[in-house]
């Protein structure tokens, strides 16, 4: 099945011959993740939690379920999330005084344990984040790592003295994000949602879409701040110099599995995946080459080879399996695998080892007394070729528009809107797209106009139909 012709189900079939993960568990939308698939998103977990202990934010690890009574203080928050809660009514055989949400985020089950937590300006910032699962009653067409039941997640929470201190905290989390993305070769767009999008609580909210090779963005995090929104009503305050007592300001920043499921349709190709090299779970495989009379000295030499790799840091599989290379090939590249090496006789009598790039098909050699370091320079290559192959391809996609009158098909749309809520429920409701929102940051020195009703706009927006 060809990529470009039928995202949806070539996305579906790469995920399974892959072995990503098995949809085959008894509940609909909540998937088993198998080794491989687990592999990769412990990674990509493992770049988050480096990002987050480096910009001093502490590791927590919050209960699951929360109490009806909890969940209901913040108006706006329960409405953004009472049609998609699961809901736990009895213990056994006895029905619960107080009905327990499975936490669909963190918010209200952090918050009341936070107004325990601050009492003095001292006290903050306070910066602590978790991975954990959330469930959501997902409503539509399930899909694995867009659109599932139960979600893994990464959430940082944190509390200011100043909204100006908790700007600031949106900017870092900004800055995390485009280490993470860089490490992950996907570009995005950051857009501040519209009033009716934005997550139920926020002041404001920044939402991270990627764009998918059907012309579709796909939301792969967002960061949100909240002023004194959940504050006020969970009575989260601090006692500052002169002894008042203030409540804090606070931001959230969240991604899930949606990260992985936007580097199979950023990067693969009709034959499988393609794996950002910092998140292979195997960043080369090696096949021994064999004849009918060197097949103990190339699998020595293929073992030493992958000893001196995995010296180097470098995460290897040697498949040594009883099968024919070409059928090995066919495994890995359905894998995604960054590099696969080869190694037979004639390789062994040069010093040398077959490299072949999963990303571009280049082939080549490298010296075997320099292996590791040459591995290493072509992993290197292959994230910068990923990143801007995914960056061209994006843009590629964006097109701007100054007229109603002809609507493309499959790009992300780039115009004038004067930012009222009129105009823009009028455009997703003809075009049955979305507005993911203004620049963040504002885009300075735009000039335009409405695209809807024609008056003066401060701001582009992209408008998209989404995964």
């Amino acid at each position: 099945m060809e990529k470009e012709d039928n995202f949806g189900d070539w996305y579906l079939e790469i995920v399974e011959k892959a072995n990503l993960s098995d949809k085959r568990y008894p509940i609909k939308g909540m998937n088993v993740w198998t080794p491989y698939g687990w592999k990769a998103m412990s990674n990509i977990d493992r770049f988050i939690r480096q990002e987050l202990d480096a910009t001093h934010h502490d590791e927590v690890c919050f209960p699951l379920m929360i109490p009806e009574t909890e969940f209901k203080k913040e108006k706006d928050h329960i409405k953004g999330f009472d049609s998609e809660v699961y809901w736990v009514t009895h213990a056994g055989l006895n029905e619960l005084d107080v009905r327990l949400v499975l936490r669909p985020t963190s918010e209200t089950a952090m918050y009341p344990m936070f107004a325990l937590w601050v009492r003095s300006h001292q006290d903050l910032p306070l910066k602590v984040y978790q991975i954990v699962n959330v469930f959501r009653y997902e409503t539509k067409q399930t899909r694995a790592f867009m659109r599932v039941r139960e979600i893994h997640f990464f959430e940082s929470h944190t509390c200011h003295a100043s909204e100006e201190d908790a700007q600031r905290q949106i900017e870092e989390d900004v800055e995390m994000l485009s280490k993470i993305a860089k490490r992950l070769c996907l570009p995005y767009f950051l857009s501040v949602r519209t009033e009716w999008d934005k997550f139920p609580g926020a002041y404001y909210t920044v939402g991270i879409d990627t764009v998918m090779p059907n012309g579709k963005t796909l939301q792969i995090g967002s960061i949100h701040h909240y002023r004194t929104n959940f504050s006020e009503p969970y009575e989260i305050t601090y006692e500052d110099e002169n002894s008042e007592h203030k409540h804090v300001h606070q931001t959230t920043y969240g991604m899930s599995e949606r990260l992985l499921g936007a580097l199979i349709g950023a990067h693969s190709d009709d034959k499988g995946m393609i794996m950002p090299p910092d998140i292979a779970p195997f960043q080369t495989v090696i096949i021994p080459i064999f004849s009918k009379d060197n097949s103990t000295q190339v699998l020595e030499a293929a073992r030493a080879l992958a000893e001196d790799l995995s010296d180097h840091g470098i995460r290897v599989k040697l498949d040594d399996r009883d099968t024919r290379p070409g059928s090995k090939y066919y495994d890995w590249e359905i894998k995604g695998v960054p590099l696969r090496l080869e190694i037979g006789g004639r390789d062994i009598e040069k010093n040398v080892v077959s490299f072949a790039r999963r990303d571009t098909g280049e082939k080549g050699q490298i010296e075997l007394k320099s292996a590791g370091n040459g591995v290493k320079l072509l992993l290197n290559m292959i994230s910068s070729t990923l990143l801007e192959k995914a960056k061209a391809s994006q843009m590629s996609k964006l097109q701007e528009i100054d007229s109603l009158d002809s609507i493309p098909e499959g790009r992300i749309l780039r115009f004038g809107w004067c930012g009222c809520e009129e105009c823009g429920h009028k455009f997703e409701d003809t075009y049955d797209m979305k507005i993911l929102g203004t620049p963040y940051p504002a885009e300075e020195g735009y000039k335009g106009s409405c695209i809807i009703c024609g008056k003066d706009a401060g701001q582009p927006t992209l408008a998209a139909r989404t995964m």
